[in-house]
Formats: C-alpha cells, sequence, structure tokens
C-alpha cells in the first residue's frame, strides 16, 4: 500500500477509469430490447374508451420496444387508432417514445367473430421491414398467423421475424403443429431462419397434455426452444394454473441474442401496485409474457467482460 501512503489519494485518472469500468459492465443489463405478448380479450372500442383499462395497457406497452396485442375487436380500425393515440399522448411520461402499429385484418371463421394481431413498437428502437398473412384454402387456423420482420440497430440480432400465435382451443394441438408449417413459409420467404412465435398457443392443462407433445413438431424439433415452461402460469384467475401464453424461439443464434432468464411472465398487479384484482381481470383473464434481447454492444463485452472484471479488481485494489 505504498502507493496510497505516498500519493495521499486515489488519482483522478484511476478514479475515471473505474467509473468506466464499472459503467461498461453493467451496461448489458440496462440495455435490454424488450418483446411482449398479451392477450388483451376482446379488446373492443368499449373498452378502449374506459380511460382506467386504457391508462393501465398503456403502462404495460410503455416498458416493451414490441408488444404483440391479440383478440382486438376492430372490424374499422378505431381501436387501434384510439390506443396508439393514447400511448403516444402519454408518453411523456415513459421517455417520450413514439410507438406506430402493424396489424392484420380481422381473423376468425365466422362473420361475426373476426379478431385482429396488432404489434405496437417503437419508431426510435426498431422498425418494420415486411409482413405477410400466411393463408392456406382451406384454412387451417381459426386466426392465420400474420408474420411481420421486424429490424433494430440495437439488438444484437439485426433482422427477426415474429409469429403472433393465438390458437382454437379445441384445435390447439393442431395449430400449434401447424406452425411449424408457418416457419417454413416465411423463412423461406426472407432468407431469415431468425423466427419468434408468441402468443394464446393454449398450450397447457386441458388443451394439451405431456403426450400430446410427441405429435407437435415445435417440440420434436431441437432447433425450437420453447421460453416459458409448462408449469408458469399466464393466468390472471386464482383458481388456474396453466401456461397458455408461450414465447418459443427457432435457432441457435436467436437463442444466443435472448437474455438467460428473461422470458416471464409480467405480473403488472404486483409491480404496479394495483389494490383490486378486477383492475387487471377487467383488462383480460390473461398476464402479459415478455423476453428481452441482448444489445449490440453486449457481443464484444461478454467476450471482454473476464478481463474487465480483473482490471477493475487491480485498479480497485489501488484505489
Amino acid at each position: 500500500m505504498r502507493w496510497r501512503s505516498s500519493c495521499g489519494s486515489p488519482s483522478p485518472l484511476l478514479l475515471l477509469l473505474l467509473s468506466f469500468l464499472t459503467l461498461l459492465v453493467g451496461r448489458e443489463t440496462v440495455s435490454g430490447f424488450r418483446i411482449c405478448s398479451y392477450n388483451v380479450e376482446k379488446l373492443n372500442m368499449e373498452k378502449a374508451s374506459n380511460y382506467k383499462l386504457v391508462n393501465t395497457l398503456a403502462r404495460v406497452v410503455f416498458r416493451c420496444d414490441i408488444c404483440l396485442l391479440q383478440d382486438v375487436v376492430d372490424p374499422d380500425g378505431k381501436v387501434e387508432k384510439k390506443l396508439l393515440s393514447t400511448i403516444n399522448r402519454e408518453s411523456h411520461r415513459f421517455g417520450n417514445y413514439v410507438y406506430k402499429s402493424v396489424s392484420s385484418k380481422g381473423l376468425g371463421r365466422s362473420a361475426g367473430d373476426k379478431r385482429n394481431f396488432v404489434f405496437l413498437y417503437r419508431t426510435e428502437t426498431v422498425t418494420v421491414v415486411d409482413k405477410h398473412q400466411y393463408e392456406t384454402k382451406p384454412p387451417t387456423f381459426a386466426r392465420e398467423p400474420l408474420a411481420v420482420q421486424f429490424q433494430s440497430r440495437t439488438t444484437l440480432i439485426k433482422d427477426f421475424i415474429l409469429v403472433p400465435v393465438h390458437t382454437d382451443p379445441p384445435h390447439a394441438v393442431q395449430e400449434i403443429d401447424r406452425l411449424y408449417d408457418v416457419f417454413q413459409k416465411v423463412s423461406e420467404k426472407w432468407k431469415n431462419k431468425n423466427v419468434m412465435f408468441l402468443g394464446d398457443f393454449q398450450a397447457a392443462c386441458a388443451h394439451m397434455t405431456r403426450i400430446n407433445k410427441k405429435k407437435i413438431r415445435l417440440f420434436t424439433n431441437s432447433n425450437f426452444t420453447w421460453l416459458i415452461g409448462d408449469k408458469v402460469d399466464t393466468t390472471v384467475s386464482e383458481d388456474t394454473n396453466c401456461a397458455y401464453d408461450r414465447i418459443v424461439v427457432h435457432g441457435k443464434s436467436f437463442l444466443k441474442a435472448v437474455v438467460p432468464m428473461s422470458a416471464k411472465v409480467f405480473d403488472f398487479k404486483k409491480e404496479m401496485y394495483l389494490t383490486k384484482s378486477k383492475q387487471v381481470r377487467d383488462l383480460s383473464d390473461h398476464y402479459p409474457v415478455e423476453v428481452e434481447l441482448r444489445a449490440k454492444s453486449s457481443a464484444l463485452l461478454l467476450k471482454a467482460t473476464p478481463f474487465l472484471i480483473l482490471l477493475m479488481a487491480f485498479v480497485q485494489f489501488f484505489l
């Protein structure tokens, strides 16, 4: 410790170096890119006009760079416009982000039961490259998926495809299996195998058993990783414990781009300190699920971190 006694106090240069290293090593934990999925349960104009409900929904969306909403009842586009208007009007409270949307047409086999997939995304961190409405004749899904190709300058993986899922409960097993056909179609269309499926799979409880998994290619093909496990409860009711909502990614490159352990349910009742269960249940009987992607800078950081930690220890020794 002769250096300390001779100098009296730490060198400003060493203090600056330590501050920089601390910031650099901690950077990855605060720079994630969050993708969310939420079954909002018949989000129609009546619900979209309820200030308290939309304000709660906006707080959920503000956490996400991309947020998929399912079960939106919007035959004339007014619900989508209402949501965007509210979210962008309130965004100054949550970082001044500007959100845009990309959505499907009304989907469903019955003319009176059409629902939309709606992606809300931050224009500062991500852009939409293209979209593709998957269709077959006869239809193989109750609501055929809308695939959207996104691009982000801030993420480790630059181009990726998100495919929303909202299966019909009696046919959940068959529809989940057919997602493999959707994967083949969109990955070939855009020459990109970085595909994520997300949404209400109905992949639990009575709708999908352990035996059913043997019939589903997204389970039997090891290239697909299920980020939300079977024992996770994505429902609001205390009477159910079912992992209906899932996030599935294809390929090692996409999996490496995911922040470990970041895929989870967002219990906004707890996180937002809501005192009444009715405040949550009026919005949906599901909780949102989410996952984070690594920041672009984290690739070099991961390789450099052991050296940086040693260097920090060395600097701190002298301090």
